[in-house]
């Protein structure tokens, strides 16, 4: 199997192992940039875009979020970083639980933002079909354009209207291959409830109190599973804390690596 080399950003310069940090769907690293201006000094932040997402390449990769895991894995690898405080947003908060169970070695903390350790139901399986099939039939990611309404939560359809217009601009920069190739990978995804039971590390788990799309209760049920859990309910926000709430995901992850580095 081809590990294509995947587009990486520092986007805060620091010293000691970084701060990885993994992005939602459809969207690439870009999303995190005002988390890393909100992070204390001294953190090493790197941001990853996933394969076929912004400047990441698939590289006949099959649509699988473990394959996804190992690029991340073997790219930062080959940078040469030992470790890492790995962090995702949604679709990256599913590729982080890949990377704790398939490379827990080299993950020594994990953060879970707006996401869930828990596979799709049937109909939500489905859906994500429909809509890879819709972008590939269009070659367009049009089928998608519609998600800045949903990912974002009612205070900011009211107090953050800027930030629509930027998320439609980041969702129509996308390949619509990526975009395909990420919905079918996400799809066969399995309940990794279990592995998150299993790793050893701290983490934290951050929600929007306005997040529809993985709730609050999704948040709850890892913070249970995990044995050193710290929850984080960020509210006036929905799907895309990093985004609606920055200074509030700084300071949950900046508590994250103080804890991985320190024990």
């Amino acid at each position: 199997m081809t590990r294509p080399h995947l587009a990486t950003t520092v986007l805060r310069d620091g010293a000691g192992p970084p701060l990885v940090l993994l992005h939602g769907f459809p969207l690439d690293l870009r999303m995190w940039r005002p988390v890393a201006e909100a992070l204390p000094a001294g953190i090493r932040v790197i941001g990853v875009d996933l394969p076929g997402q912004g400047h990441s390449d698939l590289d006949h990769l099959p649509p699988s979020l473990d394959a996804a895991a190992d690029a991340v894995h073997a790219t930062l690898r080959a940078q040469g970083e030992g470790n890492a405080v790995v962090v995702g947003l949604s679709m990256g908060g599913y590729v982080a639980l890949a990377l704790a169970e398939r490379h827990g070695d080299f993950v020594h903390g994990l953060g879970l933002v707006d996401t869930k350790a828990t596979a799709d139901t049937p109909e939500a399986r489905d859906n994500r079909r429909k809509i890879a099939r819709d972008v590939e039939d269009t070659q367009t990611v049009d089928a998608v354009r519609g998600m800045p309404a949903k990912l974002l939560g009612p205070t900011s359809e009211l107090e953050r209207r800027a930030l629509y217009p930027t998320v439609d601009h980041w969702i129509r920069s996308q390949s619509p291959t990526g975009v395909a190739w990420a919905q079918r990978a996400m799809a066969a995804r399995p309940d990794r409830t279990a592995a998150l039971a299993d790793f050893d590390g701290p983490v934290a788990v951050v929600v929007g109190a306005e997040d529809d799309i993985t709730p609050v209760d999704d948040a709850r049920h890892m913070v249970e599973a995990a044995r050193h859990g710290v929850l984080t309910v960020v509210p006036n926000a929905g799907h895309l804390t990093a985004l609606e709430e920055p200074a509030a995901v700084a300071k949950a992850l900046a508590d994250l690596h103080h804890r991985a580095a320190h024990g």
